[in-house]
């Protein structure tokens, strides 16, 4: 232990010493660079001002930069490679290297052409998941290093909390303040991890006003107690996260400047006082642009920027003369409103800022293949957001649904008609319709007549058409001129008539633009309007995927985050299925809640690829608890070993990438000069590779009285303690790598001498899934089998993607963790791994996990797509160890069940069976003799690992259930 100990603070003092070099250069370099400059400079290293790539070189930029050696650009409209010309050019004759800025909060396509842009915030508030927004945030983030940009002026994390908002909109995340909080962290991580300083804006908060402040100063009349609960969470928990910068808006919050006219851009009450000192943020400050309307009209010249200043501000964005700033920062100096000391602070923190982003090294832009880079990621993105956005409020016809392990389609032997309102014709929707469902396509243009939308009606009417779908496309993102974004009255008495047929709408642009459309039928939203959103449309028309997107607003009678739970076909699916043949199954699923074994379970098997039973029982706790739901999602514990790993593992055997007779130090480099080197795959698929079974983590980060020590741990995630290890708890991040320092200093046997089951195994089959794949386990499991298959629950980290009362509770645990585990994994190690582990931490409703061994039982296909070869299904689930009952990570039947006195998993389970039990009181079981699927899902562990067992007169339940089915599907075990 003392070894281990040694090591880590021995890989502590170097990554200090590191830092420490670091700091000690960029110090250097900031105080040598601020010693040139001449006062007048230093006063310009805090100005932005504008330029445009489309008007070539502007004298007026030029004169900026050689006179007065601004420290900053902000560009606007241009392209590209003429944007990167100039950026070098203007490089090149500055005095000390320019900060260059954009204000791209969807990528450089919002200023450049050529560029493709990336979704609004407005999807991306719609997706589920997180991490795909923070991947959207770190592709944005290289596409701007890539053009030498240092500066985002992203995310906007303002509350979309007034639908008349005349310039917030879809560039808020919703209306929710957790939503917007969590994708603004998520899209800010991704941007500073890819190297460029990420820019929360506007603070306060500018959702709640109806006035844009370019034209005027809005008026936000919200209580200090209102503005701590709304407005102000999101940039709380932006600084909380990390947020390198913050841009102040131009608002007028009375709660917190009473001064007239007094912006909180130039309010010390605001900047100095709530943002500084109240919510603890150091970094750099941007104000809004100082030329705006908002502010200029009662503060011209430069007394603005001198206000600004004062306020607490680092940097003025585009005032209205660099010169007039100047000169009015001197006077306010000599008039001892500021002082050079404030200047030297600011000056010096910006420089910071620079080195920091890498302005001491700068380089040229490459010009070479520079627009293929810029685009190289936007469309694959935005495809993932289009389908992971896509929001389904109201289906009215759900028949398709009974019964089956697949989503709605459209059938091709239905007569279909697309119906596409918009300016435009030949849409890709339309298109994809004609191909695949042979669809009649008619369109109707705003600016028609009655009469055209009128005859499209009458063919529709009397074609008879089986569905009809109907699109609005070319819609205006803002309700400007209240023009009900672009849908004339026209429009709407056509869309009437059509809505009273089969017919389901879908809305391609702003959410509430549904407003117009509240009695629809049936309705989805699609956000954005171009050919990847249409077919992404195509997609899920043709049933390709489950919309899982929800909400961010609220419009009509819908909630934000409606849609969530009714894009899940279990809503419409998910009722009591069984009969007097299973009356043993519902016996003892009951008793085993009367004997206390656990509070409740959901059980569900499926024969010849249908559901014959699929019950809830009891409740998620014992007492004054919620009733267990049939789309309940359970921690899977240990069934995550075959429902993530060797499922991937499986796969990446099939493509030829992973050789289960090879070593671990082939595909683990790092494991080359330890006991673990020479440890096969097979050997360690089949638990016989000599690890030990388990490693309490845990206890070495807890102090002599058994608290988790203060220097590992926070209550609240701050920078360099982002690992959540249950609510309120998080870990150091480093923390991780003293988990594999223990793994790797583990003892071992002699491999293939003796069957040990141990979580260590998987934890190394893990990292080579990663490795091999170049994908975090999570990511690629969830791409090649969760998605595909429409297995919307299942996952790691469920409380990123549904809300806690979807979630089972598992144990009140205590000498650890010390809470009710609740949306956290149970397992120790996985939790201290941040969720995700080879070996526990996946979550799932009994319905989804049924999608993947229903798909393991078809032969590797499901729903018309191949997923594994049957051959390789075949290799991994059968008997593979002549000393254990194992396959290739999947458990078996005992071999001499028929003379077992507790046969397992059940008596009548054949000996082709393969599958898995978990600790938290799971287990899943396919039997391709007789076609059986079974899972049996509880929280058993609560309210404690001690508590009744499974184990009831001598046998689990878990085979006395499994036994129980096939008996009613008429298996009697004689053949």
């Amino acid at each position: 232990m003392m070894k281990k100990f040694g090591l880590f603070l021995l890989a502590t003092a170097c990554s200090f010493f590191s830092y420490a070099q670091n700091d000690a250069a960029a110090h250097k370099w900031v105080e040598e660079t601020y010693k040139k400059l001449t006062n007048e400079e230093r006063i310009a290293q805090l100005i932005i001002i504008r330029a445009y790539s489309n008007k070539g070189v502007e004298p007026n930029v030029v004169n900026s930069i050689k006179k007065y050696n601004v420290g900053s650009i902000c560009f606007f409209q241009g392209g590209p490679v003429r944007q990167a010309k100039l950026t070098n050019y203007y490089q090149s004759i500055a005095k000390t290297p320019i900060l260059i800025t954009i204000d791209g909060e969807y990528g450089l396509g919002m200023r450049l052409d050529s560029v493709t842009q990336y979704p609004y915030a407005m999807t991306l508030g719609a997706v589920a998941d997180p991490s795909l927004v923070y991947r959207t945030g770190k592709a944005i983030g290289a596409q701007h290093k890539r053009l030498g940009v240092h500066v985002d002026y992203a995310p906007v994390v303002d509350i979309n909390n007034n639908p008349n908002n005349p310039v917030i909109g879809f560039r808020s995340f919703g209306e929710d303040k957790y939503r917007v909080a969590k994708m603004g962290v998520a899209y800010m991580k991704g941007m500073q991890d890819a190297g460029i300083m990420a820019c929360a804006k506007h603070f306060p908060g500018h959702g709640d006003v109806d006035v844009d402040s370019h034209l005027d100063l809005p008026v936000i009349n919200k209580s200090r107690a209102e503005l701590d609960d709304m407005e102000l969470y999101p940039f709380r928990e932006m600084i909380k996260a990390g947020v390198q910068s913050v841009m102040v808006g131009h608002l007028s919050v009375p709660s917190i400047e009473k001064g007239k006219n007094r912006a909180t851009s130039i309010s010390a009450n605001a900047v100095n006082g709530i943002l500084r000192n109240e919510l603890g943020f150091t970094g750099l400050t941007f104000t809004d642009a100082l030329e705006m309307k908002g502010v200029a009209k009662f503060f011209p010249g430069g007394t603005i920027a001198v206000e600004a200043l004062i306020a607490g501000n680092d940097m003025l964005c585009l005032p209205e003369s660099v010169e007039g700033t100047i000169n009015a920062v001197k006077e306010a100096i000599k008039q001892k409103r500021l002082s050079w000391k404030d200047i030297e602070a600011k000056v010096k923190k910006v420089l910071r800022a620079k080195y920091n982003l890498g302005l001491a090294h700068q380089q040229p832009v490459v010009l070479d293949n520079l627009l293929a880079d810029l685009n190289a990621e936007t469309n694959a993105i935005r495809q993932e957001v289009a389908k992971n956005a896509l929001t389904l409020l109201k289906l009215t016809n759900t028949t398709t649904f009974r019964n089956e392990f697949f989503s709605w389609p459209l059938k091709k032997d239905r007569k279909i008609a697309y119906v596409g309102f918009g300016t435009k014709e030949n849409k890709a929707l339309g298109e994809r319709l004609k191909k695949d469902f042979n669809a009649d396509v008619f369109y109707i243009k705003y600016n028609e007549p009655a009469s055209k939308g009128g005859m499209v009606v009458k063919a529709i009417e009397e074609g008879k058409y089986d569905d009809v779908i109907i699109g609005f496309h070319d819609l205006t993102l803002r309700n400007t001129k209240n023009n009900n974004y672009g849908i004339t009255q026209e429009a709407l008495k056509s869309w009437y008539a059509l809505n009273k047929t089969n017919a389901i709408t879908l809305v391609f642009g702003n959410p509430l633009a549904i407003n117009s459309l509240c009695g629809a039928q049936s309705l989805v939203v699609c956000y954005e309007d171009d050919d990847i959103f249409q077919n992404v449309a195509a997609d899920w028309l043709r049933g390709d995927f489950v919309a899982q997107g929800s909400l961010p607003m609220s419009v009509c009678a819908y909630k934000a985050g409606d849609g969530k739970i009714i894009t899940n076909p279990e809503t419409a699916i998910l009722e009591p299925i069984g009969d007097e043949r299973f009356a043993e199954v519902d016996s003892l699923a009951q008793a085993g809640i009367n004997r206390r074994a656990f509070p409740g379970c959901v059980i569900l098997a499926a024969k010849d690829g249908k559901i014959v039973y699929h019950k809830a029982f009891g409740n998620y706790e014992f007492e004054n608890a919620p009733a267990m739901q049939l789309h309940s999602i359970f921690d899977l514990a240990s069934v995550t070993k075959i429902s993530a790993v060797t499922v991937s593992i499986m796969k990446l055997v099939e493509e030829g990438k992973v050789d289960l007779k090879k070593k671990l130090k082939d595909y683990l480099p790092f494991t080359r000069k330890t006991n673990k080197a020479d440890l096969t795959l097979e050997n360690i698929l089949l638990h016989q590779a000599g690890m030990v079974p388990f490693i309490p983590f845990y206890k070495a980060t807890l102090d002599e009285d058994g608290n988790p020590r203060t220097d590992l741990y926070r209550s609240a995630p701050e920078p360099g303690f982002t690992t959540p290890v249950a609510r309120n708890l998080y870990i150091r991040d480093d923390w991780k790598d003293t988990i594999w320092a223990s793994i790797l200093q583990s003892p071992v046997v002699p491999q293939g001498r003796k069957y040990e089951y141990s979580d260590n195994d998987f934890w190394f089959l893990g990292k080579i899934v990663e490795t091999v794949s170049g994908k975090a386990l999570e990511e690629y499991v969830r791409d090649n089998f969760y998605i595909p298959l429409h297995m919307t629950t299942t996952g790691y980290r469920p409380l990123e993607r549904f809300p806690l009362e979807r979630i089972v509770p598992t144990e009140i645990e205590y000498g650890f963790r010390n809470q009710l585990i609740h949306g956290t994994v149970h397992d120790e190690g996985a939790a201290l791994g941040g969720g995700v582990a080879g070996h526990a931490g996946l979550f799932s409703s009994a319905y989804d996990l049924g999608k993947l061994y229903q798909m393991l039982l078809n032969g590797g296909e499901l729903n018309g797509r191949r997923f594994l070869k049957w051959e390789t299904i075949q290799n991994f689930t059968a008997y593979r160890s002549s000393i254990s009952r194992r396959g290739y990570g999947f458990d078996k039947p005992e071999k001499d069940n028929d003379t077992r006195q507790r046969p397992y998993p059940s008596q009548l389970a054949s000996p082709q069976t393969y599958g898995h039990t978990g600790f938290t009181g799971t287990c899943v079981w396919v039997d391709p003799k007789y076609n059986i699927l079974y899972i049996f899902l509880s929280n058993r562990v609560y309210p404690s690992r001690n508590s009744q067992g499974l184990v009831i007169d001598g046998k689990d339940i878990r085979g006395q259930i499994q036994d129980a089915i096939y008996r009613a599907l008429g298996v009697t075990g004689i053949s």
